[in-house]
């Protein structure tokens, strides 16, 4: 079994973080996600958190998957990508359900990456995927460490490609990355999610 299949055996969930720049990173990352994807995506990306967000309407056009704006108690579904609001943190609870919260800013942020990535490793442990993108603050460093301390996979955007690197450096800064990848290799890894083509597999 490649490295590739085993994730997609593995990989239940995906928590994706970013900052400035990640408006640009996530076209790029999330129109790869295949459909027919069985995990369940999550998104925390840093906006002003008085104005509407418009992450739903940008990015449904260029998703195989389906696209929300996370609300509180909203059971998570397989193969939907969930954006954080703004001005709320987004938790994931058993169920699992996703809980949205405005507990005190962390790293100046609400929603925040670390929280995100915190909870959904209580729920999901090993059968999860965490991706720090380009960001210019240290949010998402201590969620990341968290994946891997629960067993998941950690992802880093090389920080060389990255728009702003301050927040890939320093998630590496404590945490080992399981990949460290340049945009287009990421996207490469969640294009090799996508489930086994039945028809293929029969022979069909």
């Amino acid at each position: 079994m490649s490295r590739a299949e085993a994730l997609q055996e593995r990989v239940a969930a995906i928590v994706i973080g970013a900052s400035a720049g990640g408006v640009e990173a996530l076209s790029v990352l999330l129109p790869a996600l295949p459909a027919g994807l069985r995990a369940a995506v999550f998104v925390v990306l840093h906006l002003p958190r008085e104005r509407p967000s418009l992450l739903t309407e940008i990015f449904a056009p260029k998703c195989a998957l389906q696209v929300k704006e996370a609300e509180d108690k909203m059971r998570v579904a397989p193969g939907t990508v969930y954006f954080a609001p703004p001005d709320y943190h987004l938790l994931l609870d058993a169920g699992p359900r996703l809980a949205l919260s405005i507990d005190d800013l962390v790293h100046f942020s609400r929603p925040s990456i670390d929280v995100l990535f915190e909870s959904a490793a209580d729920i999901y442990a090993e059968r999860l995927m965490g991706i720090i993108l380009t960001g210019a603050n240290v949010d998402g460093a201590e969620g990341l460490a968290a994946i891997h301390r629960a067993g998941g996979v950690t992802v880093v955007q090389e920080p060389q490609s990255a728009q702003v690197p301050l927040m890939a450096l320093s998630a590496l800064k404590i945490t080992a990355a399981d990949f460290v990848l340049p945009l287009e290799e990421i996207a490469g890894l969640l294009r090799a999610l996508a489930p086994p083509d039945p028809h293929f597999a029969t022979g069909e």
